[in-house]
């Protein structure tokens, strides 16, 4: 591992092959309502960093696998951080979709 290394954050790529490997797995992206239209990763559920204190209504417990994206990695790294602190037991951060080389769904 290089010096800089840790400035790069997580691969988002590696992470959502993770979350696809994860049973019961819910993937969060955690942007805007514009940005998320703008592409999305196929199956994840929207859910903003100011919503986040409603993730009950899309994480059946506090032990769901939740895998949280943003646009650079910043909120996610927010996001993930305030999961944790609300008890949620299995938080992965997994960075932001502009490092991401999959297919998107842009929504109208």
């Amino acid at each position: 591992m290089g010096f800089f290394d840790f400035l790069k954050g997580p691969d988002i790529n590696e992470g959502v092959a993770a979350y696809s490997g994860t049973p019961g797995a819910v993937l969060l992206d955690v942007r805007t309502e514009e940005e998320y239209r703008s592409g999305h990763i196929p199956g994840s559920v929207l859910l903003p960093l100011q919503s986040l204190n409603r993730v009950d209504t899309v994480a059946a417990g506090k032990q769901t696998p939740l895998f949280v994206y943003c646009h650079s990695g910043a909120r996610a790294l927010q996001a993930a951080s305030y999961l944790k602190h609300q008890g949620y037991s299995s938080v992965t951060n997994i960075g932001g979709i502009i490092r991401y080389r999959g297919k998107v769904v842009i929504s109208s």
